[in-house]
């Protein structure tokens, strides 16, 4: 199959049959289409037999108006384009879906919310690369459709009907959304009629995550003692073990509702848990009545007891490292990025959401009153774990994963620990340490996507 990126021009459907397709002589010759014979064209879900006409000296492929609006293009664009003669069919492409919670059409300079700029920035990527990108959300989803209503960046947000994408990125916020029967019923749909790539296909619950990874020895070294929080005893137990644990909710994220227990030195137990406003302190005389407080919460909310850990720290404050781990262009797992997350002056989780500020690796190591010879050694050492991990993610959960943040901690020794993985890294909070325009774990995004739709 031979594969190339090629302009695409629609002309007047007076000077071209909507069944025919105008295409430049050089171009049918590197992809091997025989001159003057019908094929299948396909864009995403979307096929039409069409005549292929030769032009001299032309690089472009022209289509008729009325066949441009059923495809649903309505501006010049460069896509890739492959030629299978088994099938004879001529794939344009690769059409990504993004699936994401809510639009909000009354503000259109924040159409999608915080990841508006995101979705701008993967437009002008796709348009770069030869791809075609669209969003869309689950109120648009019906099974059985060959199309999908989604919003298309052309100098402003324009809602239009379009073909089921080749590959479609789960960015959903919301568990419950996810978890919709439609939304389900839909990805199971377009899997099996289209064979549509969907991944990040489900969020990550702490408990899960651990369970899995624990499957393999090379990875234990990284795992904090951890377990669901299921009843008194086991508190009791890993608070007898550590000088401090932590309960994170499974399926919490942004540091939100994270308790951390430790023992007084004059007796007693201290809980501290994150509010809005910062950290709110309680002492309890024994873990009894610790434990009766929080329990209230645990009806409601799954807990996820986790040895606490002596982080390294810059100024007192608590440092750990997100990782953002994509699959690149050949399907390969690799770290596009990792930054150092200072925890804020009066919380002791390091999320961005919650006042904490980004470093570099290399300039929060070098501030750290690691060894000498330590410091070093962990800037090499913390992009393997990660890779290590996610690797792991995959081989042990039964899902399609394209990118994984991957926060790690180091220990005052230097020894590196696994926080937690998130299958929904943010476009807020993991982004590198600079001004460049496009992120590069934007043009990641779109090569993963590329692999996956062979274009």
């Amino acid at each position: 199959m031979s594969k190339l990126k090629i302009p695409v021009h629609t002309v007047h459907s007076g000077i071209l049959q909507e069944n025919a397709v105008m295409l430049g002589d050089r171009s049918m010759k590197r992809l091997k289409i025989p001159a003057h014979g019908t094929l299948q064209l396909a864009f995403g879900s979307f096929r039409q037999e069409v005549t292929v006409v030769p032009v001299p000296k032309s690089d472009s492929l022209r289509v008729s108006e009325g066949l441009a609006r059923r495809i649903g293009w309505n501006h010049r664009l460069t896509l890739g384009v492959s030629y299978s003669s088994g099938s004879r069919t001529l794939r344009l492409g690769p059409l990504i879906g993004v699936l994401v919670s809510r639009a909000r059409p009354d503000n259109p300079d924040r159409l999608f919310g915080p990841i508006t700029l995101f979705c701008r920035e993967l437009t002008n990527v796709c348009q770069a690369q030869g791809a075609y990108v669209y969003f869309f959300t689950p109120e648009a989803l019906e099974t059985h459709s060959s199309s999908i209503k989604g919003w298309v960046y052309d100098e402003g947000w324009k809602k239009q009907s379009l073909p089921v994408a080749d590959v479609i990125n789960n960015r959903v916020t919301s568990r419950k959304v996810e978890n919709k029967p439609s939304v389900q019923h839909f990805l199971a749909d377009v899997k099996s009629r289209y064979g549509t790539h969907f991944f990040n296909e489900k969020f990550l619950d702490k408990t899960e995550v651990f369970e899995a990874l624990r499957q393999d020895p090379t990875l234990q070294r990284y795992l904090p003692e951890s377990h669901l929080l299921n009843g008194y005893a086991v508190m009791k137990r890993m608070c007898g073990q550590y000088a401090s644990v932590f309960l994170k909710p499974v399926r919490g994220s942004l540091g939100k509702g994270i308790l951390r227990i430790s023992k007084e030195e004059g007796g007693g137990y201290r809980l501290l848990s994150t509010t809005p406003l910062g950290t709110r302190k309680q002492i309890y005389p024994t873990l009894t009545k610790l434990f009766q407080s929080i329990a209230p919460k645990m009806k409601t909310t799954r807990y996820q007891i986790q040895q606490g850990l002596p982080l390294m720290e810059l100024g007192r404050r608590p440092v750990d490292f997100r990782a953002l781990v994509q699959k690149n262009g050949t399907g390969k797992w690799g770290v596009t990025s990792i930054v150092a997350r200072t925890a804020g002056g009066n919380h002791f989780v390091s999320n961005l959401a919650k006042g904490g500020t980004l470093s570099t690796v290399r300039e929060a190591v070098s501030k750290s009153s690691l060894p000498a010879g330590v410091k070093e050694s962990v800037q090499l050492q913390l992009p393997r774990a990660a890779l290590a991990i996610a690797r792991g993610v995959e081989t042990f959960i039964p899902a399609h994963f394209g990118e994984l943040g991957i926060d790690l901690a180091l220990d005052q020794t230097g020894r590196i620990w696994l926080l937690e993985v998130n299958s929904k890294p943010s476009k807020n909070d993991n982004t590198p340490l600079n001004d460049q325009k496009i992120r590069p774990s934007v043009k990641q995004m779109i090569l993963y996507c590329r692999y996956l739709a062979g274009l």
